[in-house]
C-alpha cells in the first residue's frame, strides 16, 4: 500500500449519478430504500431456512448462502453511494479503493461458484434422482460453499496483488460509483497493456466459463426433463426457471463488463448499479414468488413472530 505515497495519489474522486442537488436526494432515498429492501429480503430468506426444518435440503441451504453473498455483495459499495449523494465531494482513501476492489472479487467470484453449486444440484436431483441424497451430503454441500469461497479469495488477490503496485500519479477519477478494477487500471502512470490482459484473462475468461458451463448444465437438465411429465418435474421445472433467470441477470451484466473491461460506453455504470444494487434484489424475489415451499415458511415464521 505504500505505492500510494510515492505515487502521491492517496484518495480517488468517484463520479456517482449526476443530477441536480434535488435529484440527489431523490437518489439518496431511492437507493436506501432499495438496499435496505435487499437487506431485509436475504435475511428474511436466510433466517426462513435456518428456522424452518422443512427447509433443511441442499438446495435451501446454497440458497440461504446465495442470499448471504448477496447482503454482501449490495453492502461493499451500495451504503457509501448512498452517503454520497449528500456529499458535495465524493471521494475515497487509496486503501478504501483497493478494499473495494478486493471484497467486489471475492464476492462475485464466489457468487459464480455458487450459482454453478447450484446447477450441480439440479442437475443431480432431476437427472440422478435416486443417488441424489447420497451425492448432495451434508459434507458436500459445506464443501460446495467453502470451495466457493476459496475461489472468491484466491481470485480477488490474483486480481489486488497487480494493482496495489502501480503507480498513481493523477488523475484520479473513476467513472462509477465505486472503484471497479478496469476503471482504477485506467488512471495509472504506467503502460497496462500486459495488465489489461491478465485482467481480461482472469475476470471475463471466469465469467465466460462459468456462464458456459452452467448453461450446458441447463441444457442437459432440459433435455432430461423432456421425458418427464410427473407433478415433480413441473416443480422442478419451475425451481430451475429460477435458476435460469438468476444466471441471466447476474452473468449479463458480469460479462459485458469484463470482455470490454476498458470501453467507456456510459452504459457500464448503469451496469455496474444492476448487478450490485438491483440482481440482489431480485434474487429473493425471484425465488420467494416462484416456490411454494418458501412462501409456506415465510408464512410461518411470520406467524410466529406475531404470535410470540
Amino acid at each position: 500500500m505504500d505505492q500510494s505515497n510515492k505515487s502521491g495519489v492517496t484518495e480517488f474522486e468517484l463520479h456517482s449519478l449526476s443530477g441536480s442537488r434535488e435529484l440527489q436526494l431523490f437518489y439518496f432515498a431511492f437507493f436506501t430504500l432499495f438496499y435496505v429492501s435487499i437487506v431485509l429480503g436475504n435475511v428474511l430468506i436466510v433466517l426462513t431456512v435456518i428456522s424452518e426444518p422443512v427447509l433443511h435440503t441442499p438446495m435451501y441451504f446454497l440458497l440461504s448462502n446465495l442470499s448471504f453473498i448477496d447482503v454482501c455483495l449490495s453492502t461493499f459499495a451500495t451504503p457509501k453511494m448512498i452517503i454520497d449523494f449528500l456529499m458535495e465531494h465524493k471521494t475515497i482513501s487509496f486503501k478504501g479503493c483497493m478494499a473495494q476492489i478486493f471484497f467486489l472479487h471475492v464476492f462475485a467470484g464466489c457468487e459464480m461458484m455458487l450459482l454453478v453449486a447450484m446447477a450441480y444440484d439440479r442437475y443431480i436431483a432431476i437427472c440422478r434422482p435416486l443417488h441424489y441424497a447420497a451425492i448432495m451430503s451434508a459434507h458436500k454441500c459445506i464443501g460446495l460453499v467453502v470451495g466457493s469461497w476459496l475461489i472468491g479469495v484466491l481470485h480477488s488477490i490474483s486480481q489486488l496483488v497487480f494493482t496495489v503496485n502501480l503507480p498513481f500519479c493523477g488523475p484520479n477519477k473513476v467513472d462509477s460509483f465505486f472503484c471497479d478494477l478496469p476503471l482504477v487500471i485506467k488512471l495509472a502512470c504506467t503502460d497496462t497493456y500486459i495488465l489489461q490482459v491478465l485482467m481480461l484473462s482472469d475476470s471475463g475468461l471466469m465469467a465466460m466459463l462459468s456462464f458456459v458451463l452452467l448453461l450446458i448444465s441447463y441444457v442437459v437438465i432440459l433435455m432430461t426433463m423432456r421425458y418427464h411429465s410427473s407433478s415433480n418435474m413441473a416443480k422442478a421445472r419451475a425451481t430451475l426457471t429460477a435458476h435460469i433467470t438468476v444466471v441471466t441477470l447476474f452473468f449479463g451484466p458480469c460479462i459485458f463488463i469484463y470482455v470490454w473491461p476498458f470501453s467507456d460506453l456510459p452504459v457500464d455504470k448503469l451496469l455496474s448499479i444492476f448487478y450490485t444494487v438491483f440482481t440482489p434484489l431480485l434474487n429473493p424475489l425471484i425465488y420467494t414468488l416462484r416456490n411454494r415451499e418458501v412462501i409456506i415458511a415465510v408464512q410461518k415464521l411470520r406467524s410466529r413472530q406475531v404470535s410470540s
